[in-house]
């Protein structure tokens, strides 16, 4: 058996422990290891000298001394203190109160809020579940369609992977090697423009048929105009302030991503005592998350660039390389395959492991089909979209279910997905025939870099 078949070889019984459910990190070490043994046997030395020991230590390092990656544990520390802080129940009351002229207004402000929510926070788990706490019951109570309200807070939830300051572009861009600030820039149009979207179908299917989404008793919307503002202002502005300031500061070279996450954390802890929310357990429980979820995904980039180091020297990337440039695909046709395979990869797989794992198998495919890493890299968080809300393995649908009523099924969450999922492929085309939707901001912002 020569080395590029072994590579394969390592390759498809990494694919087989991930299915069987192994930790995926410690696979990826595991296999890396052991694998690394062989290709670096050296007959000439004992068998506790073999440079793939070398190795797992110094990519263990390198990931330690990762500047990029610092910013990981603030962002998230951020995120966890800041949905701790109680905001989410006032942003959702004010909102649909300051939209209830809008048809479909308790969804809208239930997608705004997402959208806002799901930026400051990125974990997709955490928006879904308490959304599905605060929003769906609220959406059934108020006789919106199963369905419809079940579509809406899946399809929220899941912005955060593309909305600045999303973890994933941070994990992505580090992946890929390119600037965090630039691939920030380049997700703020199209996941505007997603959320515009969403919020579009919505109004449109509430105005063809306004029993899926009923308007409000006027008694309940019925508040003065200054007791309105006043609850936009205390709900809505301190949080936006917050995320819009840590995102200028990155986006406009003010500070880097690290810093303007330290600053975003220190903020989340002035908002959370300005609503006196701020607890010691809570405060325990964020740090709690935030180092196990750091803990995963650097552990995750650990045992990935073990395992990539390995298969790169035994020639598997080289052999998938030839192969995929020997097919003479265009590149729009490469990029469709990619993404399939990516949107496949999302039923079992989260999208940290997605990212570390596998992204890396077409990164260097980029440069011979003369695809931008950024580009591609928006249209892997677009295409992530879709693998949390597609059956069988819809991460968000089952997220929300664990929180729903008894009555609503997990098929009608997931008839509620699909027309969402519609969405984001409409977007997907968008992208791809008009790129710069994603290119254009970060060429105007550092032309002068580029």
């Amino acid at each position: 058996m020569t080395d590029p078949q072994v590579a394969l070889l390592m390759l498809g019984i990494l694919l087989c422990c991930i299915m069987l459910g192994f930790p995926i990190a410690f696979t990826l070490v595991a296999m890396g290891v052991g694998f690394g043994f062989y290709a670096y046997y050296n007959p000439a030395l004992p068998w506790h000298e073999n440079n793939i020991l070398d190795l797992l230590v110094n990519q263990t390092y390198s990931v330690m001394t990762n500047d990029v990656l610092v910013a990981v544990p603030l962002f998230l520390f951020m995120g966890y203190i800041v949905e701790r802080a109680n905001i989410v129940d006032r942003l959702f009351f004010s909102l649909n109160i300051a939209a209830r002229h809008i048809p479909g207004s308790m969804a809208v402000a239930a997608l705004a809020t997402c959208a806002l929510f799901a930026t400051a926070v990125g974990i997709i788990g955490a928006v879904v579940t308490l959304m599905g706490l605060l929003a769906f019951p609220a959406l059934l109570k108020a006789g919106y369609d199963r369905k419809f309200a079940s579509g809406v807070i899946c399809a929220g939830g899941c912005l955060g992977i593309l909305i600045p300051p999303s973890i994933m572009l941070i994990v992505y861009a580090a992946t890929a090697g390119i600037s965090v600030v630039k691939t920030y820039a380049a997700a703020m149009f199209p996941g505007l423009l997603l959320a515009g979207m969403y919020m579009l179908y919505v109004v449109v299917r509430a105005m063809l048929n306004p029993s899926l989404a009923p308007k409000p008793p006027k008694e309940q919307t019925d508040i003065p105009r200054s007791t309105l503002v006043w609850m936009v202002v205390t709900s809505f502005v301190p949080l936006a302030l917050l995320i819009l300031s840590v995102l200028g500061a990155i986006l406009f070279g003010l500070a880097t991503p690290t810093e303007a996450a330290a600053v975003g954390s220190a903020g989340g802890l002035l908002l959370a005592a300005a609503y006196r929310s701020l607890t010691w357990d809570r405060l325990k429980e964020s740090v709690y998350l935030t180092v196990r979820t750091s803990a995963m995904v650097c552990w995750l980039f650990v045992g990935s660039w073990t395992f990539s180091s390995v298969f790169s020297y035994l020639g598997g990337e080289q052999l998938i390389e030839e192969f995929v440039l020997g097919m003479n695909l265009s590149p729009v046709t490469f990029l469709i395959m990619a993404q399939v395979i990516i949107f496949l990869l999302g039923w079992p797989l989260e999208w940290s492991e997605i990212i570390i794992i596998f992204v890396p198998i077409f990164l260097p495919l980029l440069e011979p089909f003369g695809i931008d890493p950024l580009f591609f890299g928006i249209l892997v968080a677009l295409n992530l979209q879709t693998s949390f809300m597609t059956p069988p393995m819809a991460m968000a649908a089952y997220y929300l279910k664990g929180v729903s009523p008894p009555e609503v099924q997990l098929v009608d969450i997931f008839k509620g997905c699909f027309p969402f999922l519609m969405v984001v492929l409409v977007v997907m085309v968008l992208l791809y025939n008009f790129q710069g939707l994603a290119l254009w901001l970060p060429d105007y912002i550092y032309n002068v870099r580029r």
